[in-house]
């Protein structure tokens, strides 16, 4: 048994100050506050007034530290490990749109990784979206939604999809949600032009999970609320990239604040985070970073360079969240999106020790899988 003591624990019931963890077999057994247990553990640290959260859990992510997870198997996983060195614990790989051979191929390396626990599953973002808020995605690789195509990528994914993005506005959008949730996929809305109504449509169908709030989901306004709002409305899981670039700081605290347990930080993250400026390639194109910002040549956003340890201190430092709900955004909801609120995404009992160890100034000191230090 090993004991992690003088943290501040960020649990599920609030911040334990001169917090204490218990761990054996790679699962917490205890949670608790000063010397109150005497247990003995054959190894004990000492976290130092360290703050002390579950392990995040990214749902959105393309690749990191210069890897494309499109590419290859072993470029997919080093994309991994890069976002790991950053308190990423869990995380879905995301497909952009692209042939569907291509994605085909793509799914089969990943549903490797999947069986070998080394991923969560996979995100398809694509190819049943809009192509009007296509943004990075390249409009000639969408399709209109088709039964047999998702049946295929679904059989391709071997069981690894676990999130797929529909534009609900689209002809047979609704059909293919209701074939998701039967599935047990879930449906998100993005990449839309969609009415308030139509996006309520895609909800009531069974979406429940916004894809990236408020980025690609066209404008809005007091009288055409559009499917943002109808997510919030909804009561749906969404995703929101807090990265400054992406959403202005006052609309993170509204979604925290409208949708407070049902906020989720993702990255979007894209080879180039971790790397610097320059030109890369994403999905088959050409993309310019400059100052950390990744554009098409047409001027789209192309992903972001977030890690999940940014998104967090910038959720606490920048926008004002407490600790808890950014730590919960990170990785309680996320968990609670993919159905794993009872394996992870908590400093509780019962569940796997993935844990991020944070300096005061919420910068990654060290991070545990599994109740192994990995860094």
């Amino acid at each position: 048994m090993s004991m992690l003591t003088g943290a501040r624990v960020v649990s599920a019931a609030g911040v334990i100050n001169d917090g204490f963890v218990e761990i054996e077999d790679g699962r917490i057994v205890a949670v608790g506050s000063g010397a109150a247990v005497a247990r003995v553990a054959t190894d004990i640290t000492d976290l130092d007034g360290g703050w002390l959260l579950p392990g995040f859990i990214d749902l959105h992510m393309h690749g990191g530290g210069g890897h494309d997870v499109t590419t290859s198997a072993t470029a997919a996983a080093a994309a991994v490990e890069f976002h790991r060195a950053h308190g990423t614990t869990r995380t879905l790989v995301s497909l952009m749109a692209q042939h569907v051979d291509a994605m085909g191929e793509q799914l089969g390396w990943l549903a490797a990784l999947a069986r070998a626990g080394d991923i969560a599953g996979v995100h398809l973002e694509g190819p049943f979206l809009s192509a009007a808020q296509c943004g990075a995605q390249r409009p000639e690789n969408l399709l209109m939604p088709d039964v047999a195509v998702l049946r295929a990528l679904l059989a391709a994914g071997q069981g690894s999809v676990r999130t797929v993005t529909i534009a609900p506005e689209l002809p047979g959008a609704l059909e293919l949600i209701r074939d998701l949730v039967a599935a047990g996929v879930v449906a998100a809305v993005g990449h839309t032009a969609a009415t308030f109504d139509q996006a309520t449509a895609g909800f009531q169908a069974g979406a429940t999970l916004a894809t990236h709030l408020f980025n690609a989901m066209g404008a809005f306004d007091h009288r055409a609320p559009g499917p943002a709002i109808a997510a919030l409305d909804a009561g749906a899981f969404v995703e929101v990239i807090n990265d400054g670039a992406h959403l202005h700081d006052a609309l993170v605290r509204l979604a925290a604040r409208t949708a407070a347990q049902s906020l989720v930080l993702v990255t979007d993250a894209i080879s180039t985070t971790g790397v610097g400026d320059g030109n890369y390639r994403l999905g088959g194109q050409f993309v310019q970073v400059m100052n950390g910002e990744a554009r098409t040549t047409s001027g789209h956003r192309a992903g972001s360079a977030l890690t999940m340890d940014a998104a967090v201190r910038r959720a606490v430092l920048a926008v004002g969240l407490p600790i808890e709900l950014a730590a919960a955004a990170a990785s309680t909801t996320p968990a609670r999106v993919l159905g794993l609120q009872d394996r992870c995404g908590a400093i509780a009992a019962g569940l796997a020790a993935d844990l991020v160890v944070l300096d005061d100034d919420l910068r990654v000191q060290r991070v545990m899988v599994g109740g192994g230090w990995i860094r």
